[in-house]
């Protein structure tokens, strides 16, 4: 019997390296999450960690390189149920496939709760935990975020109160899987969104009940550091009252569930009604008698003000009836002067006066409206007017003498 071959010949490089690209190629094995129980777990000096994860009825060797290494906590341990994360490929100097983990989940209440002891207290020495990093919630919300499923009750527990108790809030609903193995980096990517969105006042993280597998999310060292990170206060409402979650001891306050952690955020808006009834009230108490202490007053100084008005008046009329007998008393003293004085300087006139000279018996010679001084200057035949003291007459020169006159006492 004669053998044939196939006209294709591969070398054992050429096969394995073709097999290596199949699996490189697949998308699906790029991103893979496998469920199994650790085995033959060892961590290398080289910083690798190498174990097997055990299935039913199969098995596939696994490995997480240094780079990824410092992501995974100390619990770990054969006989372990966890989720791995990572990508499928062949180790062609073994000729063999395995899964590149990058990250675990523990499954299974031992495996969880070592986990999150370990990080509780790594976080815990950090001070992520610290009683003084704790903000007070704003009194009076304008914006607050909400991290959940926007498909879950949490979502529509939350709105619900919001709506009943404080409605003037407005709500942004950011979306993110809050469970399953994709949650943690979901709610961290929610939490950088938040992060720039502008006005908030307040984040909510909700989630609905389960069981506490469903919580390891909100255990997750990448979730909690993003709560801490928040520039705005955090509460947290995730499963019920017994389950506290490494997110609740982080945010500044932690409700048992979504509608109780909505209710911390969102004012009663009928007890604020009530209570800005009240100041309202207080106020206007306030103000009447602040009007009624001001008419007081009012009264009282109009009262004093009339009193010291009629003082002053009275003082006034006193004051004024001395001035005026003052001014009277200086004026008749001045009128009398004056009027002496009048009377000297009339005597004085009287004394230089024409009249008082014709009254003794002078008279006045005028020619022609011109006063005649003298005889030489009348020549006989003139006509003149002679002017007494008590009228005139009228003459005619006959003879002039001019030989000089010589006055008698009469």
């Amino acid at each position: 019997m004669q053998l044939r071959f196939p006209k294709t010949q591969l070398t054992v490089d050429e096969l394995t390296f073709h097999i290596q690209n199949m699996f490189t190629s697949d998308a699906a094995l790029k991103s893979v999450v496998v469920a199994g129980e650790i085995s033959e777990l060892k961590k290398h000096t080289s910083g690798h960690c190498y174990f097997t994860l055990l299935g039913k009825e199969s098995r596939i060797a696994c490995a997480v390189f240094k780079q990824y290494a410092g992501f995974i906590p100390k619990w770990p341990d054969n006989g372990d149920s966890v989720l791995a994360e990572g990508s499928v490929s062949v180790y062609p100097q073994r000729g063999a496939y395995q899964l590149y983990a990058r990250r675990l989940v523990p499954v299974g209440d031992g495996a969880i709760e070592r986990a999150r002891q370990e990080m509780k207290e790594k976080l815990e020495r950090e001070g992520l935990f610290a009683p003084g990093l704790k903000r007070a919630l704003p009194p009076y919300p304008a914006k607050v975020a909400l991290i959940t499923s926007p498909t879950g009750a949490a979502a529509f527990d939350v709105i619900q109160v919001a709506k009943r108790r404080y409605p003037a809030c407005a709500i942004v609903v950011v979306g993110a899987q809050v469970q399953g193995i994709e949650a943690p980096a979901e709610i961290a990517r929610a939490f950088y969104r938040v992060s720039a969105t502008p006005g908030l006042d307040c984040v909510l993280l909700v989630r609905g009940g389960g069981s506490r597998e469903d919580l390891v999310p909100f255990d997750d060292e990448t979730v909690v550091r993003a709560v801490r990170s928040c520039p705005v206060p955090v509460v947290t409402g995730v499963g019920h009252e017994i389950d506290t979650t490494l997110c609740d001891m982080a945010a500044d306050l932690r409700a048992s569930t979504p509608s109780a952690a909505a209710e911390l955020v969102f004012p009663d808006g009928t007890e604020l009604m009530q209570c800005l009834l009240g100041v309202r009230g207080n106020m206007e108490r306030s103000v009447r008698k602040r009007i009624a202490d001001h008419r007081g007053r009012l009264r009282h100084a109009r009262v004093l003000a009339g009193s010291r008005a009629r003082l002053c008046l009275r003082s006034s009329a006193a004051s004024l009836a001395a001035s005026r007998g003052r001014l009277r008393s200086a004026a008749e003293m001045k009128t009398a002067a004056a009027r002496g004085a009048l009377d000297v300087r009339a005597a004085a006139l009287n004394a230089l006066s024409p009249l008082a000279v014709m009254a003794r018996g002078f008279a006045v010679c005028e020619q022609g409206g011109k006063r005649v001084r003298s005889a030489g200057a009348l020549s006989e035949g003139d006509c003149m007017e002679v002017r007494f003291s008590d009228g005139g007459v009228e003459a005619k020169i006959e003879k002039i003498n001019l030989e000089g006159l010589c006055f008698e006492q009469g």
